[in-house]
């Protein structure tokens, strides 16, 4: 071995260590860290911010952000879209630029997508004691701002020593490219650490290539599982993120096809297979499709395919309603394979789907039940048309409307973001997803602001792809600030801007339980002092324009269609914004969601929403 060294700072030899990490899955090689974003502070500025530059945008780009929390929002769109085999790293100065990191950072890790966060810490050293932005604890002197990284991180180290960075580096390459243990990473890299020199042996510089395995079943919990296929009359497939993630669409489309076995799909999984295929049931759970939901609660044995059951796919433990219901998992990782009390198969999806079709060589369910199902699915296509269809082309669009107008623009391989407000669930329910990844709802986490920059992110993953970010008017002004990137970068993401003058979704909910849509709605106070006057005067369409994103304004359906194609045809960053009209089209919530209500109160709203609580809530079951 080499004894030969380089002497770097730590900076300069953690941008050289991760320009050398590459991935590798069917033969196929990826480099793992494709680009770093940064704002930079007193925290990183002479640290990550000078390697970066002697780096140059060759051997490691940089992109620059607004906001901090939206840069892992974008890293983690561009992660997703390509399938976590390759992924960000985002570089923030101390204090509140590294706090803003923890709510993108959860959500990356309750998703299971890989970034690596690289925040700024306080000195080492401690030449002064504080520093600007430096936490104090009283009991403890080692704590730092950085430290609320912890329980939102798959692998957490703070270096606080030169040599520290190699084993701490490679830890957290480990983990990233592990398709179970991944999500965020973070190391916290105090400032003078960053700038300290260091003789760096040349080993830690080579090309280094981290195999994504793909695990088979084992024999005996595969044996299991088609014993128990082969006695079920009513099976169901549960299609989660992990056929995504495994590129396991054509082994599911192949299983589907031979057994005639239906697949409904989570938010994550939607798109498994195309929505015009006879076996494709469209979305399950709370925002599921009524011939998902139906059979779901029919089902005698339900085989989960990289799902990790939410509340909502299981309608809060109320939706698998058969006596003596089954299980089987197919999860990668064993902790989501043994949930639900499930016969486990842990694999990976793709080699799990394959062995299970070939061990089920010849085997098929009841003509009559495929023919159930596919009477069920064209009843609720129906539905769609209707949710869909505007009988006056000249008047204000729904929100499904609006809807229908995208997907009669659309082409196979655009791709639809959104996160939160009551569009995931319109979108779950509705949407023709026509290829993989076409579909792309960070439902995990729901968090506002999500869509701008992730759709920053999946377009640089996929620029031959169109993007759409969807947002409502309550996302919106939650985080705005990366069109400016998109902008500046030339990237051609576009922006369906719906605006309904409030939180819909939740005022929603909020009416459901008895909460009477306080706090929901975007007004003036009234009289009274409640939020019931008057809609606020605020121009979104001209704040999106004075970031400097072209904006099509449509009043009506055909205006909104000829927007969203003009859109689709500029070669610049476009917001399509309308104001929809707010009467309800889609269709009812299939099945339920656990949201406690008030045990006791005087209005009489809440005191019936209760009862239904109470009605809902006992047909809950543990499934043992």
């Amino acid at each position: 071995m080499s004894s030969s060294t380089r002497r770097l700072t730590v900076a300069q030899a953690l941008v050289e260590f991760l320009s050398h990490q590459y991935t590798e899955r069917d033969g196929q090689r990826r480099r793992l860290i494709n680009a770093t974003w940064g704002i930079f502070g007193h925290g990183n500025v002479a640290g990550l911010g000078q390697a970066l530059l002697e780096a140059g945008q060759e051997k490691m780009p940089y992109l620059q952000g607004r906001n901090e929390q939206a840069m892992v929002h974008a890293a983690v769109g561009y992660a997703r879209q390509s399938n976590r085999l390759a992924a960000h790293a985002v570089t923030t100065s101390i204090g509140p630029g590294a706090t803003n990191l923890v709510t993108g950072a959860a959500l990356a890790t309750v998703n299971r997508l890989p970034v690596l966060l690289l925040p700024g810490d306080s000195f080492a050293t401690r030449p002064a004691d504080p520093v600007l932005q430096q936490l104090e604890h009283p009991v403890s002197g080692d704590i730092s701002v950085n430290d609320a990284l912890r329980p939102v991180s798959r692998y957490f180290d703070r270096v606080t020593r030169p040599e520290a960075l190699i084993p701490a580096a490679l830890q957290a390459m480990r983990v990233l490219a592990d398709p179970v243990e991944t999500g965020a990473v973070t190391l916290a890299l105090p400032q003078d650490v960053q700038a300290e020199a260091h003789d760096w042996p040349e080993e830690f510089f080579a090309d280094r290539v981290w195999h994504v395995r793909r695990p088979v079943p084992e024999p005996a919990e595969l044996a299991a599982a088609v014993q128990a296929v082969r006695d079920a009359r009513r099976p169901l497939i549960i299609a989660g993120g992990g056929i995504h993630h495994s590129e396991a669409e054509d082994a599911l489309k192949a299983l589907a096809d031979a057994t005639g076995i239906p697949v409904a799909s989570t938010q994550a999984g939607k798109g498994s297979l195309r929505y015009d295929h006879p076996a494709d049931l469209g979305g399950i759970g709370h925002t599921g499709t009524a011939v998902a939901d139906d059979l779901a609660r029919t089902a005698d044995l339900i085989i989960g395919v990289g799902t990790r059951y939410s509340d909502f796919t299981t309608a809060s433990s109320t939706l698998f309603a058969t006596p003596g219901v089954r299980f089987i998992n197919l999860n990668v990782a064993a902790f989501d394979a043994h949930k639900m009390s499930a016969l486990p198969l842990v694999a990976d999806a793709r080699s799990g789907l394959l062995a299970l079709a070939e061990e089920l060589a010849g085997h098929r369910v009841d003509e009559t039940f495929e023919a159930e199902y596919r009477t069920g699915k064209t009843r609720w296509e129906r539905l769609v048309d209707v949710a869909y269809g505007a009988d006056d082309e000249d008047a204000r669009p729904t929100q499904t409307q609006v809807l229908g107008a995208l997907d009669s623009v659309v082409g196979d391989n655009d791709v639809i973001i959104n996160a939160a407000g009551s569009l995931p669930g319109d979108l779950h329910k509705l949407w023709r997803a026509r290829s993989p990844r076409q579909y792309h709802l960070e439902y995990g986490y729901s968090c506002m602001g999500y869509e701008i920059p992730a759709g920053i992110g999946v377009r640089l993953a996929a620029p031959d792809r169109p993007v759409w970010s969807l947002v409502g008017d309550g996302t919106y002004l939650m985080m705005p600030t990366e069109i400016v990137t998109a902008v500046q970068e030339g990237i051609n993401v576009n922006l369906l801007l719906i605006q309904n003058h409030g939180y819909a979704s939740i005022g929603g909910l909020s009416e459901e339980t008895g909460a009477e849509r306080f706090g929901t709605a975007y007004r003036f106070r009234a009289p009274d002092g409640t939020y019931t006057g008057d809609p606020l005067p605020v121009d979104l369409a001209a704040n999106v324009a004075s970031l400097g994103m072209d904006v099509i304004r449509a009043a009506t359906v055909r205006e909104l269609r000829s927007a969203l194609a003009t859109a689709r045809a500029s070669d610049r960053p476009t917001c399509v914004y309308v104001e929809t009209d707010p009467a309800p089209t889609a269709p009812a919530a299939q099945a339920w969601w656990d949201v406690p209500v008030a045990e006791t109160a005087t209005r009489p709203a809440a005191v019936k929403a209760r009862e239904e609580y109470d009605r809902r809530a006992a047909q809950r079951r543990r499934h043992l």
